[in-house]
This record gives structure tokens, sequence and C-alpha cells, in this order.
């Protein structure tokens, strides 16, 4: 039987066959073991991609998309003057890879096809990769395999790494595009995902822009308007610079994960950047440590304890950063493991997956399942979902742990728990023990709803992203700082660690009628005002009207955190300077101030952002 596995990232596509008797082995596309999942729109309407995409970028960069698995949910992509449907990009990836795979088999087509999916996936999301199979010509035998559970059975077929049932393994997987954490259990049959959860704003990407704009601080005043072109070209020459200096900075990423420092080649008039590991380790750090804590969070939300787990898995080509086995060793007090190449374990893994441990099929690009292979859709435990108490494992299998009916399991996945699992009892209960169990799952209840008020009153400042856009256009919710719970979730740690915030707008430059506005003092002569306008109109314009007022260079660029995304502006004169951060989709906005300061010449808008990303970006 000839079964092919692809895991369709979100910079590159991996490809492993296994046919004729002998062991799965990788795809070489275009003679490499992995393909830019990159496409490319040529004016006669034809898709290109992989490495030849990546060449015709350099030509138009309009008409290119390097990472069309992140765009999963848009529906189309304009590429130059062409519209392109998401499900059309995923086809002409895969089909490449099913023409190579083809000509090596002979001219055959694999008897079965297994893709792999994110663990969080719904089933849209999981349809329209569905819907790129069948119109990229891989068959009706198609087969979805979540990700965490082929890396689970990677981990599993090497010599001397035991999963057994009732065992458990964490799989922290950083690919380019998002991070995935999930822990994975072994059952007699199969695998089965316990808890699993996300950070949809991590992920090599996310470090190559952090990189980008640490680099762009240190050359963007030789030539402020031209940096801005980079940042946002308008030509088809500023486009290609673009594209050059991003591949430049991404090498100089991977090569910092083996050398200490490097250089990034900069376009003209800027001179080239010398970066070290450990700038670009000061720089990721937080997010990295909000993985750390997250991979922690979920295995508690599994019932296990890091200590209890077969190991902690690395996958994904940016778990090659060497901060990242640092921290999770630092924080969990566990080694994590990493064999082989990384971003082929999630394709390699996906053979090992039991064939009884998979039922998804499908013979209709519509997302319905083959009349033969009845299925149903599952959900993965989130974690923290269930954590009614204390919990008690029973030896040598899973934690016990409160479950609703029926043990949700990871998208596709239909396996049999191990006995020792607890599932509801198909057996009656007698009728003297009903009220027992009543009681304990009414206190389960009370227990998680208690949890949960805490944090939404609590836990809120950390970033957890409970607010809504909704919730922006009250101003009634003030607490005795002043914030309301979107100011408070822009406020982040800032709301907590300034015992001087107070109404008003101090000396940030906004006008006090613009709506609700809170200022906090901070040391260095920092202060920072946060205003939640009446609209978003009146929030742009207060950012525009700050800006306005200080002349001089300026640094500009985007961040992310506590489950916002925005872009900042910092400009400097006279000695004093501001910094306005906006938020995407949300009236509101801040204004870091420097007040006063003794050195004119060393005080920079490179100065602001670097203290802003420091103190007062909303998840550091």
């Amino acid at each position: 039987m000839r079964v092919l596995s692809v895991d369709l990232g979100t910079s590159n596509t991996v490809a492993v066959l296994s046919a004729h008797g002998r062991p799965p082995r990788v795809v070489e596309v275009d003679g490499s073991a992995t393909m830019p999942s990159a496409v490319f729109a040529s004016e006669d309407g034809n898709l290109v991609v992989g490495r030849d995409a990546e060449r015709r970028a350099r030509l138009d960069p309009s008409r290119f998309e390097p990472n069309p698995k992140r765009r999963v949910d848009e529906g189309t992509l304009l590429l130059g003057d062409t519209i392109v449907p998401v499900t059309d990009s995923f086809a002409a990836v895969l089909r490449r890879v099913t023409d190579e795979t083809s000509r090596q088999l002979g001219g055959a087509k694999p008897d079965e096809v297994r893709l792999t999916h994110p663990a969080q996936w719904g089933p849209v999301r999981r349809n329209v990769l569905l819907a790129g199979a069948r119109l990229a010509g891989m068959g009706s035998n198609l087969v979805l395999v979540p990700e965490p559970v082929a890396a689970a059975a990677h981990f599993a077929s090497f010599p001397g790494q035991s999963l057994t049932p009732g065992k458990a393994l964490a799989v922290y997987d950083l690919g380019a595009g998002t991070f995935d954490i999930a822990v994975v259990g072994a059952t007699q049959h199969g695998f089965t995902v316990l808890a699993e959860d996300g950070l949809p704003d991590l992920g090599g990407l996310d470090v190559d822009q952090a990189l980008l704009e640490h680099v762009g601080r240190q050359v963007s005043h030789r030539d402020p308007g031209r940096w801005q072109r980079l940042l946002r070209p308008e030509t088809t020459g500023d486009r290609r610079a673009q594209r050059a200096l991003r591949e430049d900075v991404k090498a100089a990423k991977e090569a910092l994960s083996r050398h200490p420092q490097t250089e990034v080649p900069m376009p003209e008039p800027f001179d080239d950047v010398l970066v070290t590991r450990a700038e670009l380790e000061a720089l990721i750090r937080p997010s990295l440590l909000r993985s750390v804590e997250l991979l922690a969070a979920t295995i508690r939300g599994a019932g296990m304890t890091p200590d209890r787990l077969v190991g902690i898995y690395l996958v994904g080509g940016s778990s090659r950063i060497p901060l990242v086995a640092t921290l999770i060793a630092e924080q969990l007090r566990v080694v994590p493991t990493s064999l082989d190449q990384p971003e082929t374990a999630v394709a390699l893994g996906a053979h090992h997956v039991p064939q009884e441990g998979i039922s998804m099929r499908t013979q209709e690009v519509t997302g319905a399942l083959a009349e033969d292979q009845p299925t149903t859709t599952m959900t993965p435990v989130r974690a923290g979902a269930y954590r009614a108490g204390p919990q008690t494992p029973p030896s040598g299998g899973f934690p016990a742990q409160q479950q609703p009916p029926s043990f949700p399991h990871s998208g596709p996945m239909r396996t049999p728990l191990p006995a020792n699992f607890p599932t509801t009892s198909t057996t009656p209960t007698p009728e003297k023990k009903k009220p027992n169990r009543k009681l304990l799952i009414g206190l389960g209840v009370l227990v998680v709803a208690a949890l949960v008020a805490v944090g939404v009153i609590f836990l809120l400042p950390s970033g957890n992203g409970v607010p809504t856009a909704q919730d922006c256009q009250s101003v009634a919710d003030k607490d005795n700082k002043g914030f309301t719970k979107c100011l408070r979730q822009l406020a982040g740690g800032v709301a907590d660690s300034s015992s001087s915030c107070k109404d008003g707008p101090q000396s940030s430059g906004m006008d006090a009628n613009a709506g609700l506005i809170t200022t906090c003092a901070l040391s260095d002569d920092y202060q920072v005002s946060y205003l939640q306008a009446t609209t978003q109109a009146v929030a742009n314009q207060e950012a525009d009207k700050v800006m306005n007022t200080l002349g001089g260079d300026r640094v500009q660029a985007d961040w992310k955190g506590n489950g916002l995304a925005g872009q900042y502006k910092a400009a400097v004169s006279g000695g004093a300077g501001k910094l306005v951060f906006t938020v995407q989709d949300r009236p509101i906005i801040g204004v870091l101030a420097k007040l006063q300061s003794h050195d004119s010449n060393g005080y920079t808008p490179s100065t602001l952002a670097d203290y802003f990303e420091k103190s007062v970006q909303p998840g550091t």
C-alpha cells in the first residue's frame, strides 16, 4: 500500500512516502526535504509554488504570498490584480507535492493521503484543507491527523523512546506561523489529545519581525523616509528591497542559533548591522516565556506535572532557537527532547499513527464523511477546562479528572481510552450512590465557577484577552485606578505595578474631552496615559494630534501583546519625547511621555521605543 503524509506548514511543506513495504522516507521536492509553501500568481492566471514562486517574487513581490496557511480564514488572497481563493493556494502547493510523488512512483498515485493539521483547527479550517487536497487531485481516500498526535507517534517510533498506554507526552510545536502545545496520551490503540492550547501571535515570523524592528531602530535615523518605504513599499523596487531585507533578517535569525553573532546586510543608504544572540534573546525572551508558561498551564490542565510526563518534545523549525530549550529547562526542571529534524517530525510521525486510531475520511470537498466511515466531530480539552480540586492519579495511568460524559479528542481522532482512564460508565449505578455523585458534580461546578469569576477579576491584566471590542464601547465599569476592562487590558502590568494612576491626561497632550483618560507615573520621569475614546475616529485623531506636536526623527513599528495588536510611533524634540501606541479595531490608545531629559543628544526615539518594549508594552 502506498501512503503519503503531507504536513502543509506555514513556511514549508514536508511530504513523506511509504511504498512497497519500505520504511517512510521524505519526498524531496526540487532537491530539498522541505518545499516553501509560497505561491505566486503569474499574469496568465497560473499559480507557481515553492522555490519557483520565491524566484518569481523578486520580479513582482505584489503577486507573491509566502505564507498562505496563515491566511486560512480570509477566504481569498489578492495577488497583484488576481483574486485567488485560499483553497486554490492550498491546492497548488499540494498538487506540486502530488506530482512529484507520482513521478517518483513511476506514474502511480498514493492509495491513501494523510494530511496533518493543528489540533485547534475546527471543521471550517479542516474543510479548507480537505478542499485544497481534493482540488489537487489527491483522491478521495483522505485522512486528517492532528499535528501533536503525529509528533507523539514520531517520538514513540524511535528506539529507546517509550510511550506506552497510560503515559503522556507534551508536544511543544513552535512553527513559522503559530505556537501550539498539546499533551498527548497513549492508549491501547493509538493516541489522544488530553489538553491543548496555543498562541496565534508567536512563531518564527514574529521572531523575524522583532529582529527587523530591532535592526530598524539602529539605522532608521539615517534616512527615516527610506526606512518607511522599506516597511510600506510603494514601488516594485521598494517591494524587492523589502523582500531581500526580510530574507536577510530571517537568515541572520537562523545563524544566531549556531553562532553568537552575525551581520544583517542592509540596502543603501544604511550600513550593515551587527546583531548578537544575546540581543535576539532579549527581544524574544518575553514571548518565549509566555510559551513556557502556557506549556506549564496546559500540562496542569491535563492533570499532569512535568516530572510525570514521558518527555517534552520540541517540533517545528523555530524550536531550534537555543533559548527555547533553556527556558523550558529553567522553568519546568525538565530537559526537552528534539529528535531528528524538527521540521520533518510531524510528517514522519503521521505514518506511525495506528490506522484504527484515525476515523475521519472524506468523499466530498464539503466535508461530508464517507457513509462507510461514520464519525463525529470531537473537540480537544482546553487547558484548565476541568480543574475541580486535587487530582489523584491511579497507579500507572492517566490522572483521574472531572470529565464530561465522553472524553473529547483532538479533531478527527477516535481512539479507545485506556482501561484505567476515567469515563462515564454505561453500567447502571446503584441508586444509593446517585446523591453523592450529584453532590460531587455540584461542588465541581461551583469550584470552576469560582475560579472563572476570580480569573475575570484578577487575571485580566496578565493578558487573558477577556475584553471584546464590544467592551470598549462602555466606560461605566471603571475600577479604583480609573481603568475600564478595555484599558486594563491595554495597560497590562503597568496597571498593577504603578501606585500613582489617576484620571486625566496630565502631560500626554490628549484632550480631556476625547474620552476616559487614566495616567500612571513610571520611573525615570516617564509617564503613560491611556485613552478610551468615544469612537475609533476620535482615538485616531488624538494619536495624530500628539505626534504632530513633535518634529525630528521618528521610529515606527508594530507591537503585539495581551491579545491585542497595533502600531507605535515615537518622536523626540527639545529633550522631551512621546510614543503613541494604537490598537487595531479598538478605540483605545496609549501615550508614553518622557517629561525631561538631561541628555538631549543621547536621547532618541529609539530610546523611547526600547523603554516601551521593555516596560510598557502589554504582555511584557
